[in-house]
């Protein structure tokens, strides 16, 4: 974090970005580090299937957090401030996080499917991962997306798995794991478990397997739009 902030404050846009997103990642240990670690523990009692990844998840939060606290307020405000200054300075994931967030940089509709199509053709993990919610299930209904990957929880896996092949961090302590168990509450039975494998093998039925298999070619392969059966 100290290294990323002169660099941010000079302006340089991916250093703003990774500073929202170390933001984003502590936010919820950060507001009170008494009482997370208190939820930690009870989660460890519970001794729910899930609970030993839980508890990892959680810890590994706590440790890499640790030097942040209330003070610091790390809350939803700060991170879309940082995201917005990113976002002026040229990043595009900090342009598709705001998407994701509800707090696009224009709301007209031919923006939110261009804004789309730019991080498609970006291959840029980061700008995939943050865009990934704003694909999913807040995109049903969605004209603007229309022919592309988007409209339901397999097109959010989908952009999120096209963005770990693309270079992103989906390991077991990576920080999409992370977030999804420590955060969402949403964790693998096993600790060492990957994003991917967790998907294919725990998170979808097998037919929704080969849709988002589809969809993830689509997304790396295609150009422009892509057309998708679900």
């Amino acid at each position: 974090m100290q290294a990323l902030l002169p660099a941010a404050r000079a302006g340089d846009p991916e250093a703003i970005w990774l500073v929202s997103r170390v933001y984003e990642y502590c936010a919820p240990y950060a507001g009170d580090p008494a009482a997370y670690a208190g939820d930690t523990d009870l989660f460890g009692r519970m001794k729910l299937r899930t609970s030993e990844s839980m508890v990892a998840a959680r810890e590994r939060v706590s440790r890499r957090c640790g030097r942040f606290g209330p003070r610091d307020g790390l809350g939803a405000a700060a991170i879309l401030v940082r995201q917005r200054e990113a976002a002026g300075a040229g990043s595009l994931a900090a342009e598709a996080a705001l998407l994701a967030a509800g707090e696009p940089l224009d709301e007209a509709a031919g923006y939110r499917r261009d804004l789309a199509e730019r991080v498609q053709r970006s291959d840029d993990p980061e700008a995939y991962k943050a865009l990934s919610p704003a694909m999913g299930v807040l995109a049903s209904g969605d004209a603007a997306y229309d022919g592309m990957v988007a409209g339901d929880q397999l097109a959010e896996l989908a952009w999120q798995l096209a963005a770990c092949r693309l270079g992103q961090d989906c390991g077991a302590q990576g920080s999409l794991m992370t977030e999804y168990c420590a955060n969402g509450g949403v964790c693998s039975q096993d600790p060492a478990e990957d994003f991917e494998t967790f998907v294919y093998e725990g998170a979808i039925p097998r037919r929704g397997a080969e849709v988002v298999d589809e969809m993830v070619d689509s997304l790396l392969e295609g150009d422009g739009d892509v057309e998708v059966k679900k």
